[in-house]
């Protein structure tokens, strides 16, 4: 039974270990050293509600792994550059822990095949992002200049004639000056080419996206 919960745990590391270098390749926030965590502690709380919880409530401990991962995920998400960062990690954390718990049951033959998607998620379906954003890109922009009755239609010319769909989302005018936001859908390649003609826009002063 010792040399059981040992493998349990030894396979547990490795688990993380994998998940967490590639979150590590990546640069994210959640890396090696923490995913090898995450996945050690989950299985050994498992294996702990398994040998010290009574017969009727063995998955006291193991139950509550879920809500603590939850904070823990929670942990990595921030906003900036104008939009939701960290899912996909706390996700990974949430999935991370799971496996753990699997693992820590004894369920190896689930846990492995649980292993085996999430590392063709995390590995291959990134390239298929980046072909799905070359055909149709999400970007959020705001441009600043001078107020004029026709600014607004003039540059959501310009985005129909770049075939770039468009949804104006605020605008802001202070004094003579105007702040006007878009949420603009189209191929990697429209993008670049309104891109390129609103910087050489004289009329415009600001221009983030």
């Amino acid at each position: 039974m010792d040399y059981e919960i040992l493998l349990r745990l030894l396979v547990a590391m490795l688990w993380g270990g994998i998940v967490g270098a590639e979150r590590e390749y990546r640069s994210k926030s959640a890396g090696f050293r923490t995913m090898i965590m995450i996945s050690i502690g989950a299985c050994f709380f498992t294996i702990m509600s398994q040998l010290i919880g009574e017969e009727s409530s063995s998955d006291r401990i193991a139950s509550n792994i879920v809500t603590g991962i939850g904070f823990l995920g929670a942990g990595v998400i921030f906003v900036g550059d104008k939009r939701l960062n960290g899912i996909t990690t706390a996700a990974t954390i949430w999935v991370v822990a799971a496996v753990g718990m699997g693992i820590g049951a004894g369920f190896y033959l689930f846990s492995g095949a649980a292993c085996v998607l999430v590392i063709f998620i995390l590995s291959v379906l990134p390239y298929f992002e980046n072909v799905i954003d070359k055909i149709n890109k999400s970007v959020t922009y705001s441009i600043t200049c001078d107020y004029s009755n026709s600014i607004i239609s003039d540059i959501e010319n310009l985005f129909r004639k770049n075939k770039l769909k468009y949804k104006l989302t605020n605008h802001i005018k202070k004094g003579n000056e105007l702040t006007i936001t878009w949420i603009v859908h189209g191929s990697a390649i429209n993008h670049e080419k309104f891109v390129q003609i609103i910087s050489n826009n004289e009329v415009v002063k600001k221009f983030e996206y």
